[in-house]
């Protein structure tokens, strides 16, 4: 649809349309119904499509569609009251806790945070952060999309439905993971050059190790000779946790 595409690893990407609009033929709203019906026809996966004027107010119009997946398009001349009505912690690039704050000084909605003198948002969220948000809440975003190379790393999880102790449970997770790391690896034409474990236990606790292969590589049998290794480091075989 275009060549001008920036990864947001891990779930989300900009794309610039201006170019593709001619070239298809339809408006932005169009080309992103075909977004999503080829992305749920080919891979399974519904996507939210925000489409708007900038980076703002296309990524603050993904986080409003309803449901698992669905089409947001903004257009220049409704960003200022569609923004305006949107609670302030709707606004993308605005924290919980920058949130909290805005909150508290009455300022509840993105309309009231456009209106509120940039020197003020600066003086409640900080010199840059204040700045950015006033700027964002009127619509301005200067920022283009980039494109940008593959993603330096790759990440799987795996969550268990209960407290495990079984080694040769976690084993069989961990193998599980493998497989699609390295499927991964292989879809994107990369390799690892090391392998971290990262484990988060029902107590709180948590463990992190990483280890580097011997050469690059994305074949499963290398990945997984060293994340058992990692494995049995945490002492995860013999069922101590």
């Amino acid at each position: 649809m275009s060549p001008v595409v920036q990864a947001l690893p891990p779930t989300a990407a900009l794309v610039d349309l201006r170019g593709a609009l001619s070239y298809h033929g339809v408006d932005a709203r169009r080309l992103g119904e075909v977004l999503r019906i080829r992305t749920l026809s080919r891979l399974g996966i519904d996507v939210r499509v925000g489409i708007g004027p900038s980076i703002t107010v296309a990524a603050t119009a993904s986080g409003q569609v309803p449901g698992p997946g669905g089409v947001l398009a903004i257009t220049p001349g409704e960003v200022s009251g569609w923004l305006g009505d949107l609670p302030v912690e709707a606004l993308h690039g605005i924290g919980p806790r920058q949130a909290a704050v805005l909150r508290d000084y009455g300022v509840h909605c993105v309309g009231l945070l456009a209106v509120v003198p940039s020197v003020t948002v600066q003086r409640l969220l900080g010199g840059k952060a204040g700045r950015l948000a006033a700027d964002r809440a009127r619509g301005i975003d200067p920022r283009p999309v980039v494109p940008r190379a593959l993603p330096a790393t790759a990440s799987v999880r795996y969550r268990f439905d209960e407290h495990t102790l079984d080694g040769a449970v976690v084993r069989a997770a961990l193998l599980e993971l493998v497989v699609r790391l390295g499927t991964r690896l292989r879809g994107r034409g990369q390799a690892a050059r090391a392998l971290t474990l990262s484990l988060k236990f029902a107590g709180g606790g948590s463990w992190d190790k990483t280890r580097r292969l011997s050469a690059p590589s994305a074949h499963e049998d290398d990945l997984r000779q060293l994340a058992y290794q990692l494995m049995d480091g945490a002492g995860l075989q013999r069922g101590r946790l």
